[in-house]
């Protein structure tokens, strides 16, 4: 399971329907649950969209991704996974979202925004096993 604050989910929520046509990413921080725990997500690190093809494809830059977990760690949080859009996409990971996951037991959040926007969650668990759908639980106050 993953928590997210309500600050953050409506955070993803705007930051996806401010990308308009192009998706949009970034890193999300916060206590990683490990052992059937739930992560808690307090936080969202922006990132820049830099795919060749950013209406179907997201790609965070190795060095702005290297940064945003500096400061992550800065912060005194763990890096509990990534969020991205699918403006007109499916509201699951997509055959690319597998192909390029790469932190096994973290968490790749979707926000779809084909109708109502729709975020949803799945743990990576590696190469051969990919992911898991879990549940998302947005805690406090709108």
């Amino acid at each position: 399971m993953i928590e997210l604050s309500r600050a953050v989910y409506d955070d993803i929520v705007y930051h996806a329907y401010g990308g308009g046509e192009a998706e949009i990413c970034g890193v999300l921080a916060g206590t990683h649950g490990t052992d059937g725990e739930p992560s808690v997500v307090t936080d969202t690190y922006r990132a820049e969209n830099v795919a060749e093809t950013p209406q179907i494809r997201y790609l965070i830059d190795p060095e702005e991704q290297f940064e945003l977990i500096e400061a992550i760690e800065e912060d005194g949080l763990d890096v509990v996974g990534f969020y991205h859009s699918h403006p007109t996409g499916p509201t699951h990971p997509s055959e690319t979202d597998a192909a390029r996951a790469t932190w096994p037991d973290h968490s790749y959040v979707i926000c779809a925004l084909d109708g109502y926007p729709f975020v949803g969650s799945w743990r990576w668990r590696g190469d051969d096993d990919g992911f898991e759908q879990e549940t998302v639980s947005v805690q406090g106050e709108r």
